[in-house]
């Protein structure tokens, strides 16, 4: 059974870093994508980022591109998000999903219906 851990979320002031990771166990293909989404207080989830563990594919929404940045170790089977400069409006539950068999798209971020393993999310609270 595929699980995802994440950690890594807290509390960090405006202008602040924070490193998330998703571990991830339970595969049977060897071929994976991670997928970032969050979701904030009173809105809809939104997908952030990918990244595929056998090819190079990777997507950076465009609002957070430049702040946020992806990366796995396939040593490991984690996957990182790196958020820099964060504001308060990056305030939301970050949650890590993962598919086999699944291609990241250059162009448009992941899709919720696409990932068929989640993980429970870790809450990042951007305050003074």
């Amino acid at each position: 059974q595929v699980q995802l851990v994440e950690s890594g979320g807290g509390l960090v002031q405006p202008g602040g870093s924070l490193s998330l990771s998703c571990t991830a166990s339970g595969f049977t293909s060897g071929s994976y994508a991670i997928g970032w989404f969050r979701q904030a207080p009173g809105k809809e989830r939104e997908g952030l980022s990918c990244i595929g563990n056998r090819d190079s594919s990777t997507y950076v929404l465009d609002s957070v591109k430049g702040r946020f940045t992806i990366a796995i170790d396939n040593a490991k089977n984690t996957a990182y998000l790196h958020l820099n400069s964060l504001k308060p409006d990056d305030t939301a539950v970050y949650y890590c999903a993962a598919a086999e068999l699944y291609l990241c798209s250059s162009y448009m971020p992941p899709q919720e219906y696409g990932m068929d393993y989640w993980g429970k999310g870790t809450l990042v609270t951007v305050s003074v």
